[in-house]
């Protein structure tokens, strides 16, 4: 039997995505005008319309919009701009994690 989450639960996770998706959306509206200045309006077009597509095809749309904003940028003949925004996904010592050997390594 398949029970869906409380509708409260649900209402938190859209707010969740749609915050982070937000502002996702404006660190690319700002690295793609920085890139583009001169190309404003088109940026906050491929923004919008990317953004839907992003929604249709998951609940997580900020996982699929920049990827889909790069394309269509592709698309106009435009470079993808250079963004920077590495540390908001992982520290950047996060891949320095310490290595341990298995216990029965050390025996023999």
């Amino acid at each position: 039997m398949k029970t869906e989450p409380p509708l409260e639960t649900t209402a938190v996770f859209l707010r969740t995505v749609s915050v982070a998706l937000a502002q996702l959306k404006q660190q690319l509206q700002h690295d793609y005008e920085q890139a583009y200045p001169d190309l404003r309006e088109i940026v906050h077009l491929v923004l919008d319309e990317e953004e839907t597509k992003a929604w249709e095809l998951s609940l997580f749309p900020h996982l699929l919009l920049p990827d889909l904003v790069e394309a269509h940028i592709e698309k106009l003949n435009l470079q993808p701009a250079e963004t920077k925004h590495e540390d908001v996904f992982a520290p950047s010592h996060f891949d320095e994690m310490p290595v341990y050997q298995s216990a029965l390594a050390l025996c023999g």
